[in-house]
């Protein structure tokens, strides 16, 4: 290895002092300062915070000594300001709490610069907010100010709106004040949600959304080109131990190989409005190495969603709303209006909501046509999805979180449908009315997701395609699903089903130096029933 090590902090400052690797974003950084009043938008996890740090340190400390050998190095020219930082993931979602800790920080960056006498921190944020500003004005100041996860306290009070009206119409208050301020040399405010209700995205608005601008489209997450030239030690790393060879021995066609594989796994969150620049899962890649030199193994883990769960925005949306497995089996198209201008995160449709949490990406220029198409990213979040889903829709669900390895594979066909059939009665109907084969099969595939179990879908084979496939060690357990609406479909459906499994031979892949067990399932859909009905073990 060459010494750098990955990083575990969001300070600019801590990848000189301990040697880390640093992606240099500095000209994307560069871009971002020149529109001078900005907002961007990311998913959790994507390395927002990083990038405000950078742009807080280039402020404050000038390019020396942290920006030696980057592309800003020799092309800064300008001085330095004092830095209003503002993270909002530091604030508490009690609204009265939340007050009394942004006017604790207000005031204490008026005391630096010799001006807290001013400041009326007892009548609230806005009125704090002013005063600096007004103080600032008078002595000729100029400031940055950079705000972190403006849209914590709205996430977290989504489910209380009179809370949230609270929140949103502090912020609006705020924005307000900022708003064409003469101090502020630079504004940058970053969040996960876009929402005109907080007035920053609306008409008239002095700051630029610049959330889908092409040249700072990957100022977060990693192209691959970057991860080749800067991560190379690592990727020789991983293409040893997953060919079992000596690293000296490792050549370029195989380095290639594991970015084949990285970007399957992590690649294809798109930020261009153009549709042509990707980006990789910063964090999961650098788990993903992280895990290589530590460990000393290969894992092409679920490190982004295992890092945190389900965003809050998005497990609070749904306590209330449903969420439909086969929905996002292909991309979607949502209008330009829903995509760009959402009102408030208690109205926003729910493919915008998934975009702007990450489950989500553009998948087409911005607009096309009079709408935008989304699509799943990656294998990552595909997964991720399907854990979301599985616990949404069976939260009730007495083994649901279960990982436990014998729920299927050490039980008999009777058993395997008893439990299926436990798992359908948990679900919502009211939620979930419009019930098809693809919709059954997405539900059982998320709890199979969810639940742990080694499972994989629509797999091919020589003759065919089988529903759902489950790998345990002593045994292969193939699911062919059927769906009917009447006592004699269902008879239909499933001789069609076991004619499929003995024909096609599902489950025949190899190695098959296991048990098979197969099973044909229809699925009854009529109300009162909606149960698996109709089933016969082939195997």
């Amino acid at each position: 290895m060459n010494g750098k090590k990955i990083a575990r902090t969001q300070s600019f400052k801590d990848f000189r002092r301990f040697n880390y690797i640093y992606i240099d974003k500095t000209e994307q950084i560069y871009r971002l300062i020149e529109n001078r009043w900005v907002f961007i938008s990311r998913p959790r996890r994507f390395g927002k915070s990083l990038m405000l740090d950078t742009i807080g340190t280039l402020f404050e400390e000038g390019v020396e000594p942290y920006f030696r050998n980057t592309w800003i190095y020799d092309k800064w020219t300008d001085t330095r300001y004092p830095v209003l930082r503002l993270n909002f993931l530091d604030y508490t979602a009690k609204y009265n709490e939340f007050c009394k800790l942004f006017c604790r920080d207000i005031t204490g960056f008026a005391r630096k610069l010799g001006v807290a006498d001013e400041i009326a921190a007892d009548d609230g944020p806005a009125e704090a907010l002013f005063d600096l500003m007004k103080a600032l004005v008078e002595r000729g100041v100029m400031i940055v100010v950079l705000i972190d996860e403006y849209d914590t306290q709205l996430t977290a009070s989504m489910d209380n709106p009179e809370l949230y009206e609270q929140f949103r119409g502090t912020l609006r208050d705020l924005y307000g004040i900022l708003k064409g301020k003469q101090c502020i040399r630079f504004l940058c405010v970053t969040g996960v949600t876009r929402l005109k209700d907080v007035s920053i995205f609306s008409v008239g608005s002095d700051i630029a959304d610049l959330s889908y601008y092409s040249p700072v489209s990957t100022i977060t997450g990693f192209v691959r080109e970057e991860i080749r030239n800067y991560y190379a030690d690592y990727l020789n790393l991983a293409a040893s131990l997953i060919k079992n060879i000596p690293v000296s021995q490792v050549e370029e066609c195989q380095r290639e190989e594991v970015l084949d594989r990285l970007a399957g796994e992590y690649d294809g969150y798109c930020f261009d409005r153009f549709y042509k620049k990707k980006v990789f899962s910063t964090w999961s890649v650098n788990s993903f190495f992280r895990e290589a030199i530590e460990n000393h193994s290969v894992i092409f883990g679920d490190y982004w969603y295992d890092n945190g769960g389900m965003p809050t925005i998005l497990a609070k949306y749904l306590e209330t709303h449903s969420i439909a497995p086969e929905k996002y089996s292909e991309n979607i198209d949502v209008s330009m209006a829903d995509f760009w201008n959402p009102s408030s995160l208690l109205s926003m449709r729910q493919e915008v909501l998934m975009c702007q949490t990450g489950y989500l990406t553009v998948r087409s220029v911005i607009p096309n046509g009079n709408s935008v198409r989304l699509g799943v990213p990656n294998r990552e979040v595909r997964r991720s999805l399907e854990k979301a889903m599985s616990q949404a829709i069976f939260h009730n669900a007495e083994f649901a979180g279960d990982k436990n390895e014998e729920l299927f594979s050490k039980a008999s066909a009777e058993e395997i449908v008893g439990r299926l059939n436990s798992l359908m009665n948990t679900i919502s109907y009211e939620d979930y009315q419009k019930i098809n084969e693809k919709t059954v099969q997405g539900m059982l595939h998320a709890f199979m997701i969810g639940s742990g179990q080694p499972v994989r879908t629509e797999v091919q084979s020589a003759s065919g395609r089988s529903d759902i496939v489950l790998d345990y060690p002593e045994r292969r357990l193939v699911l062919e699903l059927k769906y009917a609406e009447t006592e004699k479909e269902c008879g239909e459906r499933l001789t069609e089903a076991v004619s499929q499994i003995k024909e096609r031979r599902y489950g025949d892949l190899l190695p098959v130096k296991r048990e098979v067990l197969q099973i044909a399932l229809v699925f009854n859909g009529k109300p009162g029933v909606r149960q698996f009905t109709h089933y016969k073990a082939v195997g």
